[in-house]
């Protein structure tokens, strides 16, 4: 199903932004920004997506901070 495209010039989008936004994602509507004419940004509404947990996605391998066994010199 394609969404209802519309257009809109830089000045205006700058002007009123955050009510734009607030439109897109009512209607899905896509916003085609536009500079002298010419298409320059497209504002589409997101996909509503469930944020991934964390939980179980780090891994420990030992520890990182502790000196190694070969000696170094830090003046080169």
């Amino acid at each position: 199903m394609k969404r209802a495209r519309r257009t809109i010039p830089a000045a205006a989008f700058k002007t009123h932004c955050l009510a734009l936004l607030d439109e897109v994602k009512a209607t899905g509507e896509t916003l085609i920004v536009t500079k002298r004419g010419k298409p320059v940004a497209k504002v589409v509404p997101s996909e509503d997506v469930e944020p991934k947990p964390l939980r179980g996605s780090v891994r420990y391998h030992g520890d990182i901070v502790a000196p190694i066994d070969e000696p170094w010199d830090a003046t080169r």
